[in-house]
């Protein structure tokens, strides 16, 4: 192998900040195009009976954010659909709320690997703390979706 191939083999940027930065525009170019595909999706009135039912929203933010491991995506996807008329302003707050504990799920794993198997001590604490903190939200703020995105139609 000559010695061009093993440098683009190791993908060495050189500067950590130049590779923090390079990582950056890759993830919003990814997020852009994401969010412009799902924008163009706007007619989803075969899923209405899922897209109109909170509950329904809200589940499917745990399992989205589970599946894709980032919270980023799935709001972003959130985002986009809300934004193209394909869901309800209050099944968006469902499914965000629902996003939120799926991304408890990346700790919960983290902590298996790191601990060989279930989380012991702190990793535990920490799991648990933010588990506990996500899911507290979820089921205070849940019944009110309706409410919070009236009082957020305001804004506009």
């Amino acid at each position: 192998m000559d010695k061009l191939s093993k440098k683009v083999s190791k993908m060495d940027l050189g500067n950590p900040v130049i590779q923090a930065l390079v990582g950056l525009v890759v993830f919003y170019i990814g997020l852009k195009m994401f969010s412009g595909g799902m924008k163009s999706m706007g007619n989803l009135e075969h899923l209405h009976w899922f897209t109109g039912n909170i509950i329904y929203m809200f589940i499917g933010g745990i399992v989205m954010t589970l599946l894709w491991q980032s919270s980023s995506l799935s709001t972003t996807a959130i985002i986009a659909l809300v934004a193209s008329g394909a869901i309800p302003l209050p099944a968006a707050i469902a499914c965000v709320l629902g996003a939120n504990i799926g991304t408890t799920g990346t700790i919960w794993l983290a902590g298996f690997f790191v601990s060989d198997g279930m989380p012991k001590g702190d990793t535990l604490r920490i799991a648990i703390a933010h588990t506990g903190v996500n899911l507290a939200m979820a089921i205070a703020l849940l019944p009110f979706a309706g409410h919070i995105a009236k009082l957020l139609t305001r804004f506009t």
